[in-house]
């Protein structure tokens, strides 16, 4: 068995602090206490724990956003990518590195601030075959991908593999 280098989840932290959803989500929830403050001096057309439903749909949305992201761990080896998901129904996929064909990673403004990205590793694995492997809100996304990017080309380089792209050109 090969050791681990990186294991990494979606980062809920980093999707709260890193997008504009995550920015709304606590301001959700920082909205009801605020608002129960104000009405309970406003007039009493507002009850004063209506307010605080919005914290609690906020902290929901959390909620969710978490379960989701601890439902999918990655692995990497210096020959596989390794996706654990499921909590109570678990599965085990693998892409083989040496059949990555492309890592790139994306990031809005925000996410820059925040050093959270979108990895997406195209391949020609099974795993990745009919649509590229989506990783969001990773930490360290630019580091993360750099390492990938050698992993990758270390394994093409043990197997003796090359990459081909054939073009076809009507002439």
């Amino acid at each position: 068995m090969t050791a681990i280098i990186d294991r990494f989840r979606s980062s809920t932290r980093g999707w709260l602090r890193g997008t504009l959803a995550g920015w709304a989500t606590v301001l959700l929830v920082a909205a009801g206490p605020a608002g129960a403050v104000a009405a309970s001096g406003a007039s009493a057309t507002i009850p004063p724990l209506a307010p605080l439903a919005l914290s609690l749909v906020g902290l929901a949305i959390i909620l969710v956003k978490w379960i989701a992201n601890l439902a999918i761990r990655f692995e990497v080896t210096d020959d596989r990518l390794i996706l654990h998901k499921g909590i109570v129904v678990k599965s085990i996929d693998e892409v083989e590195l040496y059949r990555v064909k492309d890592v790139r990673i994306d990031f809005t403004l925000v996410n820059q601030w925040a050093d959270i990205g979108t990895i997406t590793v195209q391949s020609s694995d099974e795993t990745t075959r009919g649509t590229p492997l989506v990783i969001r809100h990773v930490e360290r996304a630019r580091a993360r991908r750099e390492q990938l990017r050698g992993l990758v080309n270390a394994a093409r380089r043990l197997r003796g593999v090359r990459e081909i792209d054939m073009v076809h050109e009507d002439i």
